[in-house]
């Protein structure tokens, strides 16, 4: 069992959820059931995922739970997308979170591989 807060990819997810609480708290009110729930639900999915992974006994499960982290990040993605697209987000700020993401994304993608590759490591 790992400690979840130990890790930066986790640290990141946590500050870019706590970020995109933020910025939703302005979207339209009649949003509060659609877009902005889902960008807090994904955007929190992340750092959850990671922290329930770090929980389990063995890689193959962190590993699966890094996975569905990701997937969740690629959620996060689009909605920031469409966030933009409904004049909701700023550019600025729709710039700002696609950098943070993408460094989250490639985070939780080396992450995978030295879980996967420590796996590899045990069977010989």
């Amino acid at each position: 069992m790992k400690d979840f807060r130990s890790l930066r990819v986790w640290e990141k997810s946590h500050k870019l959820t706590l970020d995109i609480y933020r910025v939703t708290s302005s979207f339209p009110r009649e949003e509060t059931y659609g877009l902005t729930s889902q960008m807090r639900r994904s955007s929190a999915s992340i750092g959850a995922n990671i922290a329930e992974g770090c929980g389990k006994r063995g890689n193959n499960e962190f590993r699966r739970f890094l996975q569905i982290a990701s997937g969740s990040a690629s959620e996060l993605d689009y909605h920031l997308l469409l966030a933009r697209d409904l004049g909701f987000l700023p550019d600025n700020d729709f710039r700002e979170f696609g950098d943070d993401l993408l460094e989250l994304r490639k985070m939780l993608t080396s992450l995978l591989q030295k879980v996967g590759s420590e796996r590899s490591l045990a069977k010989c």
